[in-house]
């Protein structure tokens, strides 16, 4: 696919940002009545059920010319290092950590990103401007967070569990980076097979890991059908289409803007206070994907201009 980042693009990562902003969110109140890896487990098992609904719809489309079996595989790595892995390891690392400390780990997927894609993939070259965009864009991130990245929480496994929050947001870039390299294909179709397989791998881990599955109070499964339908399905065909048709770097700028909202949720609901950096840390943000978006700004503004 050729990279076109258009109007729709920029709502489409924004909506994307608002729902992954909630994550973090359900997932602690989740926590509270099911074990790390089965809330995992149910995120990817109710997003398959809704996803092949839709893929069923659809026709079963999937790639749109004949494949080998290398890209079946790549399939199967992508769908593996997009759902299965770094859901077990972001529920499980949540257990120990604070929030500031993985909203700052999940914008560091772009660091990860940016190399990658820079050696795998045209079109996803280093360029300084780009860079220096990402550099203050995670400089915002930095300022919105403040000294909480660094707040112990005094939990037994915190640094591990740390360590499985990196290791969440590596998971996601190079899952990013191998979804691009995947021939054409159907992306309504690809995001289902991809939780599909997610799915099928993580049952016997899980079943291994913690046992039958419990019986959650209604309150806490409704919290994982949540999980399930929103950020993880519906949120996965916007991811897939974003870096089939955008590219893996443009959809790495999510990840500045999940915090942010984030932080605002966590205000609304939960009652907790507004730092005082956050409009100037917003400020810092927006300027930072401007600069590294910029060559895009301006041709979508050129678009829009002449209509």
């Amino acid at each position: 696919m050729d990279r076109e980042i258009t109007a729709k693009s920029w709502i489409l990562l924004l909506i994307l940002g608002l729902v992954w902003g909630s994550t973090f969110l359900i997932i602690t109140i989740a926590l509270g009545g099911v074990g790390p890896f089965w809330l995992a487990a149910s995120r990817v098992i109710f997003a398959a059920l809704l996803m092949t609904v839709v893929w069923t719809l659809r026709g079963f489309r999937l790639f749109e010319a004949p494949v080998r079996r290398r890209d079946w595989m790549n399939l199967v790595f992508v769908a593996l290092s997009s759902s299965t892995f770094p859901f077990m390891l972001l529920a499980w690392g949540q257990q120990s950590v604070t929030s500031a400390f993985a909203g700052v780990t999940m914008a560091t997927v772009i660091f990860i990103v940016l190399p990658l894609a820079h050696f795998t993939i045209p079109g996803e070259r280093m360029r300084l401007r780009a860079t220096l965009g990402f550099v203050v864009g995670f400089a915002g991130v930095v300022l919105l967070i403040g000294g909480q990245m660094f707040t112990s929480t005094g939990a037994e496994h915190e640094y591990a569990g740390r360590l499985a929050v990196l290791g969440t947001a590596a998971f996601y870039a190079v899952g990013s980076v191998q979804m691009r390299r995947l021939p054409p294909c159907d992306p309504i179709g690809l995001a289902a097979i991809l939780m599909i397989i997610g799915a099928v791998a993580i049952l016997p881990i899980v079943l291994l890991l913690e046992g039958p599955p419990p019986l959650p109070a209604p309150t806490i499964l409704g919290a994982l059908v949540f999980l399930g339908l929103v950020p993880t399905a519906a949120a996965n065909f916007i991811r897939v289409y974003l870096i089939r048709s955008a590219g893996p770097t443009f959809m790495g700028l999510v990840n500045y803007i999940v915090p942010v909202l984030s932080t605002l949720l966590g205000a609304l609901v939960l009652s907790e206070p507004l730092p005082g950096s956050l409009l100037l840390a917003l400020a810092v943000i927006l300027a930072g994907m401007a600069i590294s978006q910029w060559d895009a700004l301006t041709r979508l503004a050129r678009r829009l201009g002449s209509r």
